[in-house]
């Protein structure tokens, strides 16, 4: 086994394409181990619903970076406190799917820490009935990697408010994040250390003291490579929204000029079908509105580009374009 440096990037868009690039093209006989932490960042699981997982007006506001991984499973959330580690290597019968192989390292780790870890369920590590690291999956011709967290000292309010799910009505098929307890491994450790101190740590009990860590460096072809796949994946609407699978959206409020009961059908994040209901008074048709919206990306910037032009109390009467985005967004 090798360890690859990240450098210490904390872009996830860039991380991820690491993970991706050694999957495909290192040496498919070797298994290599990746540490990275990120930026403020929520990771979606494959085949999730973004806009179902994320509290859109604090990602926004916060700048919080949002990237669909390849592996499924639930979302998380991400900051300079996470650790994040991938063992990239040969996907066989006794590897995929069994999480207890790739995570058996770390926990060992977390013991010689002090840090009594244990898994439980199909991919959780906890310590005290607290979630501290979610695991996930990915196999592809013949190759695969089994990444997980390790919430060393995350913002834990901003747990809940990234990941907080509107109140509103959105129904899909995706998969739906399980939301649980956490805890941060900092606040059980027996001395203290930084992060950076707790991976060095975790490298020297993985590759079991040995005076130098097996490393394979990347070289400037790697990272050429690298930031294409980020480009042309991790950075792209496309992937992180538009890969969402198909739903619904049905949002109704009560304006001092009548309700506005609005639904959208969305599929590739992008909105297909719209109908405005309500007892609002507007002197145009509002399935004029309605078809101004179909074919616009479901987000926040092109529906308010799409109706840049529009005058909508002609179809809502009393009713402004700011109060309206609040139910189209």
């Amino acid at each position: 086994m090798k360890f690859i440096n990240n450098q210490d990037i904390m872009d996830p868009r860039i991380n991820l394409a690491i993970e991706e690039y050694v999957l495909y093209n290192l040496d498919p006989e070797d298994t290599y181990l990746l540490f990275y932490s990120m930026d403020p960042s929520v990771i979606v699981g494959r085949n999730q619903n973004t806009i179902e997982e994320i509290n859109e007006d604090c990602v926004r506001q916060h700048h919080v970076y949002v990237v669909r991984r390849l592996s499924g499973g639930g979302a998380v959330y991400n900051d300079p406190g996470d650790l994040s580690f991938s063992f990239v290597t040969k996907h066989d019968k006794d590897s995929f799917h069994n999480y207890a192989k790739f995570t058996e390292p770390v926990i060992r780790a977390l013991h010689n820490l002090g840090v009594n870890a244990e898994l439980t369920g199909r991919n959780d590590i906890v310590v005290d009935g607290k979630k501290i690291s979610g695991n996930a999956q990915f196999a592809t011709r013949g190759r695969m990697f089994s990444h997980g967290t390790l919430m060393f000292d995350v913002n834990l309010d901003n747990v809940e408010k990234a990941l907080k799910v509107s109140k509103e009505k959105i129904e899909s098929k995706g998969v739906k994040s399980v939301r649980s307890r956490v805890g941060n491994i900092r606040d059980y450790l027996q001395t203290d250390m930084t992060i950076e101190e707790f991976k060095q740590r975790l490298l020297a009990s993985i590759f079991e003291g040995e005076p130098a860590i097996p490393e394979y460096r990347l070289t400037s072809h790697d990272w050429e490579q690298i930031h294409r796949i980020a480009e042309e994946r991790y950075m792209q609407w496309d992937w992180n929204y538009g890969m969402s699978p198909p739903f619904n959206v049905q949002r109704q409020r009560r304006f001092p000029a009548g309700t506005v009961d609005i639904r959208l059908l969305v599929e590739n994040g992008v909105i297909k079908h719209a109908k405005i209901y309500g007892d609002f008074f507007g002197v145009g048709d509002v399935s004029e509105f309605a078809a101004k919206l179909e074919g616009i990306r479901y987000d926040q910037d092109c529906i308010e580009q799409a109706l840049a032009n529009v005058d909508v109390h002609h179809y809502f009467g009393n009713i402004s374009r700011e109060a309206l985005m609040t139910l189209l967004y």
